[in-house]
């Protein structure tokens, strides 16, 4: 989160490696094929993405629309064009049996009331999960949930559901910016799929209980896991030194908003928070919620499963973050595990640089071992002795034990820290940005957010929406491992897995899915500032943000989420075979690109989940004309869930 043309209509021409409707993406991620060519249907010879032009007219730059087109060509030489279609499911505001998409609710499920007495709704549905859930027929058991009566249920009694959930709260009806002051909200939806034209429907919405878990904090993107579960996030996580050390200067955001939801200021604990919830939907239509602790404690983009159903690789949002691999001791199982930290080992500069990958193992544990220590009421201060103002090397090191690091939050400050005696798990589980640090990793990515994987081409991509401070060359600070020009613009990486990697301690790694080089794929390029105000060229990528990969079409999906850089954010479609890029959906101006998740074939039809957030939060280098003509245009309490498609499956 973050707060012109090709010649022709053509913006770009993506080769793709299956028919559109047949395997555009899917809702659980999809092993590689054993069929000739990533398993392209016998019939089909290819896809193309045909792109569109940046929007050019104020009644363009205030919506959500495509232009985009997908031409399948067959391998008797037909040719077949669909055109794309983006469809709104629901609004953040949309009110369904009751429950309105994006309220914000206390601990007892009470809405959260702004100063003039009106609910708090977010702006800001990022992360969708649609879930097909065998056996289920979306009872009417609870809060005017939708009865079977009239309902259209796939043949085998399974029904659709979508979980998204709402990052935070932009604007209160006095205006106020309430960024991380406010709990937030994730909801499930009752999804109904026409057979005949494939268009769908929300039917009924529920807000999940999050009072069993000590509320959500700031969630951000997310996946659908191997095994059919919504995996979450909790972005910016509070820095727990600030609640030691009073005058702690990280930048980092307060416990203000859960203080909200409990009603009280002792309640909530800083430890609680930064994790990983789990969502399962079950056959009645229910959710149940578990936070897992195994995998860390970071600012969490999202959390992509490998798959073999036990490696995972983290998105860190901030500044100096790092980068994270975490081995579960169980096929679909989060809850214990090992946590592995990267090094970033320099081979070039160029294109965004490129780097072989080490790892050091930070430790291993379970979650039911962490949440005893934060149940116990351990403290910063048991993990860490601070050594106050020993900011340079000498001074700091002086002391046997102490080590100078620099590890994110919003400031990314230079600290000076001793490892209590015994204390190894609970900073690797508790503090692992820093305990990474301490140990040797590098802790020097800006901005780390989407994360997904090639499974066929054994590849993992990673979005940085920005290139600087600690990926700059920076001699100065207390680890130099990435050296590469700015690009405020931003890359999108590619990293190559293997298996039978020793750590640096030389034990084995027990995955087949280690990191071993990661380089820059897709850029954006820096411009000065043109007339509209974009300080980035149109017609490459700014800022990526949201990533979602389709196995079967061989195209990466970047969302933008760029605050100053474009004042469009647009979707992307990237073949990673041609290298072709081609811009499918464009947003009003302001709003971020959120909520990706491929849906390969859902009965015969294909999906492109895509939401947009706070639309009309201008970028500051705006064009003053061009925002006077938008501002009437567009409603900043609006935000959108919904989908591209639907694409009809071809045989």
């Amino acid at each position: 989160m973050a707060r012109k043309s090709l010649a022709g209509a053509v913006l770009g021409v993506v080769t793709v490696a299956v028919a559109v409707a047949l395997g555009v993406m899917t809702s659980v991620p999809v092993q590689a094929s054993g069929s000739p060519a990533h398993g392209i249907p016998a019939s089909i010879r290819s896809v193309e993405f045909i792109g569109m032009d940046a929007p050019a007219t104020p009644e363009e730059r205030a919506q959500s629309y495509t232009k985009a087109k997908a031409r399948v060509t067959y391998r008797n030489g037909k040719t077949r064009t669909f055109d794309l279609n983006y469809n709104v499911l629901h609004y953040n505001t949309t009110a369904i049996n009751g429950v309105t998409a994006g309220m914000v609710y206390d601990v007892l499920g009470n809405p959260l009331l702004d100063p003039n007495g009106i609910p708090y709704i977010s702006e800001s549905p990022d992360a969708n999960s649609l879930i097909e859930v065998p056996g289920s027929r979306h009872h009417g058991d609870d809060r005017g949930w939708e009865n079977d009566r009239g309902h259209d249920h796939d043949k085998d009694g399974s029904s659709l559901y979508l979980v998204t959930h709402f990052e935070y709260d932009w604007l209160d009806t006095a205006g106020n910016d309430m960024y991380g002051r406010l709990p937030m909200t994730m909801n499930l939806a009752a999804i109904d799929q026409d057979k005949k034209t494939g268009m769908l429907t929300t039917k009924a919405l529920r807000n999940i209980d999050m009072s069993g878990v000590g509320g959500l904090w700031i969630p951000c993107a997310g996946s659908l896991s191997p095994w059919n579960t919504h995996l979450g996030s909790e972005e910016y996580e509070p820095d727990a030194r600030c609640a030691v050390e009073p005058s702690c200067e990280s930048g980092a955001i307060g416990l203000d908003s859960m203080h909200r939801y409990f009603g009280n200021d002792l309640t909530a604990r800083v430890y609680n928070y930064g994790l990983v919830p789990e969502v399962k939907v079950d056959r009645h239509g229910k959710a149940s919620v578990v936070k897992h602790r195994a995998l860390g404690r970071i600012s969490r983009e999202l959390v992509q499963v490998m798959p073999d159903e036990r490696t995972a690789y983290q998105g860190d949002d901030g500044t100096y973050n790092v980068l994270t691999l975490f081995v579960a001791d169980r096929k679909g199982d989060l809850s214990s595990g090992t946590l592995y930290a990267a090094k970033w080992n320099q081979t070039s500069a160029v294109n965004g640089g490129a780097a072989n990958l080490t790892w050091f193992r930070l430790g291993h544990a379970t979650d039911a071992e962490i949440a005893a220590m934060v149940n116990g009421g351990i403290a910063f201060n048991d993990i860490f002795q601070i050594k106050a103002g020993a900011t340079d090397r000498p001074t700091c090191e002086s002391e046997p034990g102490f080590r100078l690091i620099k590890a994110g939050h919003n400031k990314g400050l230079v600290e000076c820290l001793k490892l209590q005696n015994g204390r190894e798990q609970a900073a690797a589980f508790l503090e692992t940005r820093r305990f990474a640090a301490y140990v040797g990793a590098t802790t020097e990515f800006e901005k780390f957010e989407g994360v997904t994987v090639n499974a066929a081409d054994k590849k993992v991509y990673f979005a940085m929406t920005r290139m600087r401070d600690g990926m700059e060359d920076r001699p100065g600070d207390p680890a130099n491992d990435i050296r590469i020009p700015r690009l405020l613009a931003g890359a999108v990486y590619e990293m190559d897995l293997a298996g039978h990697r020793n750590d640096t301690d030389g034990n084995p790694i027990e995955s087949r899915y280690v990191g071993t080089a990661m380089r820059g794929l897709v850029l954006g390029e820096d411009i000065a500032k043109d007339a509209a105000g974009n300080t980035a060229a149109v017609d490459k990528i700014a800022n990526p943000d949201n990533l979602k990969f389709s196995e079967k079409m061989r195209t990466l999906f970047i969302g933008e989420d760029s605050s100053t850089a474009h004042i469009n954010n647009f979707l992307w479609a990237y073949n990673v075979d041609t290298g072709k890029l081609s811009r499918i959906l464009s947003l009003p101006a302001g709003a971020e690109s959120t909520g990706l998740q491929a849906i390969d074939d859902q009965n015969g039809f294909a999906y492109i989940m895509s939401n947009y957030q706070h639309a009309g939060d201008f970028s500051s280098n705006i064009d003053p004309a061009l925002k006077a003509q938008l501002q009437p245009l567009i409603d900043r309490s609006k935000a959108a869930v919904g989908y591209l498609g639907p694409l009809r499956g071809l045989q």
